[in-house]
């Protein structure tokens, strides 16, 4: 089996300097573990120049070629992608990337796998898959403070990309100019009457047996000019996440600040799911912030909402999966904003099935739409105004070497067409109080909103 090539390059602590001295190049993309600042992720991966670039809108994927050639398919776009990843390779030591895809699969993709109505208005011009092939990345290890230069076989001459690594200027990149950003006032589309009638017709429906649980969502925009990686170092300093990524498209950016792994796949075939159901927020006070946390782990209505996701994650991983099982129920983890409670399931693969046939078959993610998953997403499209893009999709990668890490795309902007767009949502069920839902949709993405218009408001300019 071919091997990776993989060179020892300089260790820096924030892998900001190394995205900016290679922005530059097509198609740039940081996948991003937050650190320094969060001590929950390890690693980062950066990247440019793809191979190829593929995007699905609709029923077509078109894939576009360095070289300029230029093809369109309808089948399957996940089989489509599986089709241009590069030949299998040896995985190297932990090195999670060596080559293969990055990008993202945003949650109408979901439309291509289960026949949903056509409700909800589309209004973010982005396709619903935007993934490049890349046959080389910057790889930085936070925990070993090791960082290195990967690349595929095929990957050929790789001057340009190692001059970079050897004579960057990366504090005088961090300085530039160009770092100009304007954001006006965040405006939701929902009011708080709309929202609590959408609320009343979830509940209805649970009440007739049509579901158990429904993740509803409400979306904020605002008019921006300038250059989102501004936003984006902002945001991650004041929202360091372990899940995070930054991904320049043309026209606009991918700006994820998500604190939920969805499916990671190590090179062994051992497959995880780290669900997130039951939010709290963070006390202005150490004892109101322990008080809250403890209130968190004993509520029994968010118990039950993530132990039905669980039970959803286990049935979707089972389709592919042997030896299911959940070594955690109800972890408590914080973030700077919120409490969370996190469950962890594992499985392995079974012989001959490869980390997207996972993806595919857990895609979208449980926690984001509801119990049992399709009636959700039909409820979701019936009362949600407009369409989610990428948001409650996933960014992530799927390598050469088999492995694959997938974040649910929350706490996630959405640049686009000069406007830029977050939403918040959260699990709905028999037991929901509208208020307090309603309230919980603005604290998952208040902070977001508040650090992009305290430091680049357009009226302070």
């Amino acid at each position: 089996m071919p091997v990776s090539m993989l060179r020892p390059i300089p260790y820096l602590a924030d892998s900001a300097h190394w995205y900016c001295a290679l922005r530059h190049l097509p198609r740039p993309i940081w996948l991003d573990s937050g650190r320094p600042h969060s001590t929950y992720g390890r690693y980062d991966i950066i990247s440019a120049a793809p191979h190829c670039w593929l995007e699905t809108t609709g029923t077509h994927t078109r894939i576009s070629r360095m070289d300029g050639h230029i093809s369109e398919s309808t089948d399957d776009p996940f089989a489509v992608l599986q089709a241009h990843l590069p030949q299998s390779v040896a995985p190297v030591g932990e090195v999670p990337f060596c080559g293969g895809a990055l990008g993202y699969f945003g949650y109408d993709l979901g439309r291509r796998l289960e026949k949903l109505p056509e409700q909800a208005v589309r209004d973010i011009e982005l396709p619903d898959l935007c993934v490049g092939i890349y046959l080389w990345a910057i790889v930085q290890d936070h925990e070993q403070q090791r960082a290195w230069l990967v690349s595929l076989p095929e990957a050929g001459d790789l001057t340009q990309i190692e001059q970079i690594v050897r004579f960057h200027e990366l504090k005088q990149n961090l300085k530039s100019d160009i770092f100009s950003f304007k954001i006006n006032e965040f405006r939701n589309e929902i009011n708080a009457n709309k929202y609590a009638n959408a609320i009343d017709h979830i509940q209805d429906y649970i009440r007739a047996g049509d579901c158990y649980q429904v993740n509803f969502a409400q979306r904020f925009s605002a008019g921006y000019e300038g250059d989102p990686l501004a936003a984006y170092l902002a945001l991650r300093s004041a929202l360091p996440s372990p899940f995070s990524g930054f991904m320049e498209l043309p026209g606009g950016a991918i700006l994820s600040l998500s604190p939920e792994r969805f499916i990671r796949v190590d090179a062994d075939g051992q497959v995880e799911s780290q669900p997130i159901k039951g939010t709290i927020a963070r006390g202005s006070d150490p004892l109101t912030d322990q008080a809250n946390a403890t209130a968190l782990l004993a509520s029994e209505k968010d118990r039950a909402e993530n132990l039905m996701i669980v039970d959803l994650l286990r049935n979707d991983l089972s389709k592919h999966c042997d030896q299911v099982s959940v070594p955690a129920l109800f972890s408590l983890q914080s973030f700077a904003n919120v409490h969370h409670l996190v469950s962890t399931i594992t499985a392995r693969l079974r012989p001959g099935i490869a980390a997207l046939d996972i993806l595919r078959d857990c895609f979208p993610g449980g926690s984001i739409t509801g119990a049992p998953k399709i009636r959700a997403m039909e409820i979701i499209e019936e009362l949600e105004p407009v369409r989610r893009s990428v948001y409650c999709g996933s960014l992530g990668y799927i390598s050469a070497d088999g492995r694959m890490d997938t974040n649910i795309a929350i706490r996630s902007l959405v640049c686009s067409q000069g406007r830029v767009h977050c939403w918040g949502g959260g699990g709905i069920t028999a037991d929901s109080e509208i208020e307090r839902e309603y309230q919980e949709s603005i604290t998952k993405v208040r902070l977001l909103m508040d650090t992009l218009q305290k430091h680049f408001s357009a009226t302070d300019h």
